[in-house]
């Protein structure tokens, strides 16, 4: 109990961490709902976020990749406060840490590198989800970090970066934008792809795993 009660701090933490130094208890909120998934329980251990979410300020996160850190600024105050609450959550609960990223397309349509499942490809999430937030008018080009999902109202842990455009409905959560280490990324994508088709588009595992060793608030 005491356990999950500390990791309830953290995340209370985790959503005012970076807040403008002039906020104070009047800080706008946004309620979240985060509703459990027992029928695809938790990869690993971690407790649900508070249900709020600060809409101010902008917080760092940083993925220490095998190919080099990449620090990504999330926005609390873009059309996805809740998500970026999440994704703050996860990070301080460690649920990220020696994590594979097991997708990377290279095509026409789709560049991005997507990460935050535990197991495989779309398997292996926080054990809870929660609605989309998008406004209808989102674009992901480079450097955009956004939510990736199974459907409607099934986000989670999983997220992607564009590292070159997305040709894609403005069906997924804008988180932020990359602002430190786009390289290590570029780097994964020079490496190659091995294509879940090969007579179809780029689009499947890192030629060379792609882990992420540690994630942490800031850079």
């Amino acid at each position: 109990m005491k356990l999950r009660w500390g990791l309830a701090v953290l995340s209370v933490l985790g959503a005012l961490v970076a807040a403008p130094a002039s906020a104070s208890a009047s800080v706008p909120v946004v309620r979240c709902t985060f509703t459990p998934t027992p029928d695809n329980p938790a990869a690993r251990a971690v407790v649900r976020p508070l249900p709020f979410a600060s809409t101010r300020g902008t917080v760092d996160v940083t993925f220490r990749f095998n190919y080099g850190p990449v620090t990504v600024r999330l926005d609390r105050g873009g059309a996805a406060p809740c998500a970026v609450h999440n994704m703050v959550s996860l990070v301080l609960q460690r649920f990220y840490d020696r994590s594979q990223c097991w997708r990377l397309s290279n095509s026409a349509r789709l560049g991005v590198l997507q990460c935050g499942d535990i197991y495989e490809v779309e398997k292996g999430g926080p054990g809870y989800e929660f609605p989309d937030e998008v406004s209808g008018a989102e674009t992901y080009p480079r450097g955009t970090i956004a939510m990736g999902n199974q459907g409607p109202g099934t986000n989670g842990s999983e997220f992607f970066i564009v590292h070159s455009f997305a040709n894609i409905p403005a069906n997924y959560s804008v988180l932020g934008r990359v602002v430190r280490g786009m390289s290590a990324i570029d780097r994964m994508v020079a490496d190659g792809i091995i294509p879940t088709d090969p007579d179809g588009p780029l689009d499947g595992a890192p030629a060379k795993p792609v882990k992420i060793q540690r994630a942490t608030v800031g850079w």
